[in-house]
């Protein structure tokens, strides 16, 4: 169906939904209190700590930090996109979802959508008619029916097959630019960018094809093309064969992460049908989260040599913060000269799996490269470990995964877990590490001088349990403030403000796809008082005032420090004199 989905829909839908009835469906709760609890459906654990909260209409595991709203609930459990969840919990409380026809960009996405359709559709059928490229898959051990699984076409050679066939007015080269198709020259004259390649269609997850890659049948360069940047189509989020598994396996036990998309098909050809590719890039956070939707055990299969050791690094590192109890992440080398295609092709499938499973451990891997970069037999060896450890260790959230793992580092330079742990823990510069990945993660965690929580995290916390309090106190106290965590307190009473009756469920969801937004749940869960004695939005107008007032003294000793080493500016010295009558 045409059209967006809108937002007043979503936030009305998010704040009626039964979050209790909709995760009770799927995991059997426990009355706690005003809340309910349950063993946490995303990670394994004895004892319950996930706990629904059906008047803040949300979801918090506060062993694994997993938290969201109904519609996060279905998309992580049941494995649905965002639109596919909308629809499934609108279906449930009986109502339709409305759709906005008149919305221009979303009317242009579906002809966008249409038009890469018909590509796909066009270049199968020129597969059929070249013999040369059919003959070239059945050389690669592809045969029709993979071939029609992943919809394989050919693009045939020649500067203008797609212009000539579906760039008939300007209309429609531009919806060609658009999809990334065709290439437009100084000149102003347009070509074909995929020419003379076997094509490969990328598919989102509803299965509708957003863009192509593409390999040559000879030694031509590049050896692998693929369509770049659009509106639908974005490499770091993509991953190339994931809707085709969801197709194959009804649950998906484990994935395997490889390079290419000849790898994905002569895997799936071989009946593995667990295996991803991204698409010309390195693994992103994106592509992590996506997969471990779907399964807690991924795989990295690289060539053993050192390029495919730095992807795999590379890999590792963005997993990292990822990384929790019941998630396992193996790392695959093949020998050199060998590939995914390869391999199975010359090995079979037994022998493709053994490998996997016999593949280095996420801890095990990151040990061992750092071991290879040190002397573990001297002191300065071991120092220069617990130094490059320092910076990955900072990465890994905090449990049972964390732990383990130091314990394996501390055995290995020969030093008692708890004095490796200090020593990881007083490195302020991996600090500022962690904090520039994860703001909101640096926000939570951030204390004053007297230890105390933030001033900007308790208002934050305040906002988020008390939405209406954001509508009885002054956001113009914030005005000029720059602090941690300003624009997102600041952005949040501004969503309040315009949206009343916005819940805590409702903003969660807002803030859901943002990095700043997706660590509130943690904040969300806090526990405050529930007693008609206690008024949200004085202390909420209260942490504005002290954030106000830190802020102007933060200035004023700017403006003094500057005075003691150089002139102030005539403007300068009348702010420094109404700033000291404040």
């Amino acid at each position: 169906m045409a059209g967006l989905i809108p937002q007043d829909f979503i936030d009305d839908l998010v704040a009626r939904a039964d979050i209790v009835e909709v995760v009770g469906r799927r995991v059997p709760l426990k009355k706690a209190g005003r809340e309910f609890k349950a063993c946490c459906p995303f990670h394994d654990e004895k004892s319950a700590s996930f706990t629904v909260s059906p008047a803040k209409g949300f979801y918090h595991c506060f062993g694994c930090g997993a938290h969201g709203t109904a519609v996060s609930f279905l998309m992580d459990f049941d494995h649905m996109n965002f639109i596919e969840a909308i629809e499934s919990l609108a279906n449930s409380m009986g109502v339709e979802v409305p759709r906005n026809e008149s919305d221009k960009p979303a009317q242009r996405y579906d002809e966008l959508f249409a038009l890469l359709g018909k590509v796909e559709k066009h270049w199968q059928h020129c597969l059929r008619e070249h013999a040369p490229a059919v003959d070239y898959l059945k050389q690669r051990g592809i045969d029709g029916v993979t071939a029609q699984r992943f919809g394989i076409g050919f693009a045939p050679d020649g500067w203008s097959n797609l212009l000539d066939k579906f760039g008939g007015s300007d209309t429609t080269i531009d919806r060609l630019l658009a999809t990334g198709l065709v290439i437009r020259k100084d000149n102003g004259r347009h070509y074909d960018r995929f020419r003379n390649r076997i094509v490969f269609p990328i598919r989102d997850t509803r299965g509708r094809c957003i863009g192509f890659g593409g390999r040559t049948t000879g030694d031509e360069e590049p050896k692998y093309l693929n369509s770049p940047e659009t509106v639908l189509f974005h490499k770091g989020s993509e991953l190339y064969g994931l809707w085709e598994a969801r197709q194959a396996l009804r649950q998906i036990e484990r994935l395997v992460v490889v390079e290419g998309y000849m790898d994905v098909v002569a895997l799936a050809r071989n009946g593995i049908d667990f295996a991803v590719a991204t698409l010309g890039t390195a693994t992103t956070a994106d592509h992590l989260n996506r997969l471990f939707r779907l399964s807690d055990n991924v795989a990295f299969c690289f060539d053993g040599d050192r390029a495919g050791r730095q992807a795999a690094w590379r890999a590792l590192e963005t997993a990292l913060p990822h990384i929790r109890e019941g998630r396992q992440v193996r790392f695959v080398f093949l020998p050199d000269g060998q590939d995914p295609d390869s391999y199975v092709n010359t090995h079979g499938a037994d022998a493709f799996i053994a490998a996997l499973d016999s593949g280095l451990l996420l801890a095990d891997f990151l040990t061992g490269e750092l071991t290879r970069q040190v002397d573990l037999a001297s002191v300065d060896g071991k120092a220069r470990f617990a130094e490059l450890a320092k910076p990955l260790v900072a990465k890994i959230p905090h449990g049972v995964y964390r732990d383990i793992l130091l314990e394996s580092l501390a055995k290995t330079v020969g030093l008692a877990t708890e004095k490796l742990e200090r020593n990881l823990a007083s490195d302020p510069a991996g600090r500022q590490r962690l904090n520039a990945i994860h703001p909101a993660i640096a926000l939570a965690r951030r204390r004053d001088a007297r230890g105390k929580p933030s001033v900007v995290r308790k208002a934050i916390t305040l906002l988020l349990n008390y939405p209406a309090a954001a509508l009885q106190i002054d956001p113009e106290q914030l005005a000029g403030v720059n602090r941690p965590g300003i624009d997102l307190l600041a952005g949040l009473i501004e969503t309040v403000r315009e949206e009343p009756h916005m819940t805590t469920a409702g903003l969660l969801e807002r803030w859901r796809h943002l990095e700043s937004g997706k660590h509130l749940g943690k904040l969300a869960a806090a526990e405050l008082p529930d007693d008609e004695e206690f008024d949200a939005a004085a202390e909420l107008g209260e942490c504005l005032v002290q954030i106000a007032q830190a802020a102007r003294r933060e200035h004023v000793e700017v403006l003094i420090a500057k005075q003691r080493v150089s002139s102030l500016s005539e403007d300068e010295k009348a702010e420094l004199r109404q700033l000291g009558r404040v």
